[in-house]
């Protein structure tokens, strides 16, 4: 078993104990009070210029602990006056040491569309999202067939929510497109070993619609890398590691737009 199952497994288990304190006939009432209008995440990804999905994240499986301190808000706040385009918030609370409530209080926060990352593996992890204020979720090819994609996609779309569909290789971009996905996002690392490497997203890229946003997730350290998948022909940039790791976060991801400080 990988982690990516066992991150999975424990997923279904914290669903499961979730169903029991509020159903999913409840939730999805609560969810269907609010949609959201005009998929924000979607529109914040559609700029001249490669866009930025800036990650607060307190630890990763393979890392552990990357930032003691996390004063999330802050965080944030910083990621937005650098100029992100949104923000990924990661809410497994096992291997990542994520909160529901960092995403909530976040997402109230800032003005900026926020992505719930998290291994959704049952659609009541989608009504959650909706609640806590996320303008989009993350679907992983991996754990999830081509029938829940397109099924979870079509909730999605329901409450005004954008998917970003998460791929690994070849086999996996054919899947997330026969689900209908207008976001895939390559990883650049393997969860099954955790190695990386950048160049995943730009072998992929050819076979990815000019229609589709295309997101490179995962090893990006510096503006040339930056800069090397913006020739590329990618959308946009998940950068986690790279930031939670800078002392000064907007002065990091100013660099790595390439702007001059």
């Amino acid at each position: 078993m990988t982690i990516l199952d066992e991150i999975a497994d424990h997923a279904r288990i914290r669903v499961q104990r979730n169903k029991e304190i509020k159903s999913i006939d409840a939730l999805r009432f609560e969810a269907a009070m609010f949609p959201q209008k005009g998929f924000p995440f979607e529109e914040a990804l559609k700029g001249d210029d490669i866009s930025f999905i800036c990650e607060c994240k307190k630890a990763s499986p393979s890392k552990g602990v990357i930032a003691e301190d996390f004063p999330w808000l802050d965080i944030a706040l910083d990621y937005e006056k650098a100029g992100a385009d949104a923000i990924s918030v990661l809410t497994e609370p096992k291997w990542f040491l994520g909160k529901d409530e960092y995403l909530s209080e976040i997402a109230s926060l800032v003005n900026i569309p926020c992505l719930r990352k998290d291994f959704v593996v049952d659609e009541y992890m989608i009504y959650e999202a909706s609640i806590l204020g996320a303008s989009a979720v993350l679907l992983i090819c991996s754990i999830l067939t081509k029938e829940e994609i397109k099924r979870y996609i079509s909730i999605c779309d329901g409450l005004g929510l954008s998917a970003l569909v998460e791929a690994h290789d070849e086999k996996e971009v054919q899947m997330a497109l026969e689900s209908g996905a207008r976001i895939i996002g390559v990883n650049n690392r393997n969860l099954k070993d955790f190695s990386v490497d950048t160049d995943n997203s730009k072998k992929l890229r050819s076979l990815i619609p000019e229609n589709v946003i295309y997101v490179s997730e995962s090893g990006i350290k510096d503006a040339s890398d930056v800069q090397s998948l913006r020739e590329a022909g990618v959308n946009a940039v998940l950068v986690g590691e790279t930031l939670m790791r800078a002392r000064d976060k907007e002065q990091k991801l100013k660099e790595l737009k390439g702007i001059k400080i």
